[in-house]
């Protein structure tokens, strides 16, 4: 029988004797902890911290859809202007400006802060590589039969793969900031027109201070955080997260 062990042993009798012949039971083989080891997880817990946070992205990217629709038609009110659908809305350079300002600085931020950590140190930080020498990040490719082909490949495929990371973040940012860029256009231009002002042509308003400071005000925001994170996890702790060091590592511990 599939699934099932044949068990062998004694068949009781009345008064604890027991029959001279074996009797056979067909049993459900008992599950060990060793085997519930070896089972592989599932596929929602392998890949539970993406999952949860693309669905927290979800939930708040329509937050800001429906808010700045709100805002926008406010506007329009103000200028007396008809309101516009939730489906204009969002084909219009209001939320196109004010999603991509957002994702550029945050590709910006974590490509500088890739790159920054391959050179540049901070003690004590589990941010930081440690300050004794080359670690195993530091160590030169091989083509194990394990790797990703690239390095099997080698040539430029590896040169390229072994900065791949860096490449991926500066392309979303720059992708991202050319979005923010022609959105913010758009929308500076309506609202000119609303106004009774001046078009700016679109190579012209890279000199606009309103582009800039959309800019500024959240790069300056994500690298402040960083250096928060960077700083504090020399000093403070959180059990379970591999952004800390161990809880009862000292402080001047660099890594994780």
């Amino acid at each position: 029988m599939k699934g099932f062990q044949p068990w062998v042993g004694a068949n009781p009798m009345p008064g604890g004797r027991t029959q001279p012949w074996l009797h056979i039971c067909f049993c459900k083989p008992m599950t060990t902890a060793s085997s519930r080891k070896k089972s592989r997880p599932s596929f929602l817990y392998r890949n539970s911290l993406s999952i949860a946070l693309l669905l927290i992205f979800a939930g708040s990217f329509a937050g800001q859809a429906v808010m700045g629709w709100h805002v926008f038609n406010d506007r329009q009110e103000q200028y007396h202007q008809a309101a516009y659908t939730f489906g204009q809305y969002v084909a219009s350079g209001h939320i196109l400006s004010a999603t991509f300002e957002n994702w550029e600085s945050e590709f910006l931020q974590m490509a500088v802060y890739v790159v920054l950590t391959i050179f540049l140190r901070q003690r004590g930080s589990s941010e930081s590589k440690g300050c004794d020498g080359p670690e195993d990040v530091d160590r030169m490719p091989q083509p194990r039969p394990d790797a990703p082909w690239p390095v099997r490949k080698g040539g430029w495929y590896l040169a390229i793969y072994k900065h791949s990371l860096s490449i991926a973040l500066l392309l979303l940012f720059f992708m991202s900031f050319v979005l923010h860029y022609t959105g913010s256009w758009i929308d500076y231009n309506y609202e000119q027109g609303l106004k009774g002002g001046t078009v700016v042509a679109y190579i012209s308003y890279g000199g606009n201070s309103q582009f800039w400071f959309e800019s500024f005000q959240n790069w300056q925001s994500e690298f402040l955080s960083i250096f928060v994170l960077i700083v504090l996890s020399i000093y403070l702790r959180q059990y379970g997260s591999p952004q800390s060091k161990p809880v009862d590592a000292p402080h001047d511990e660099t890594g994780d």
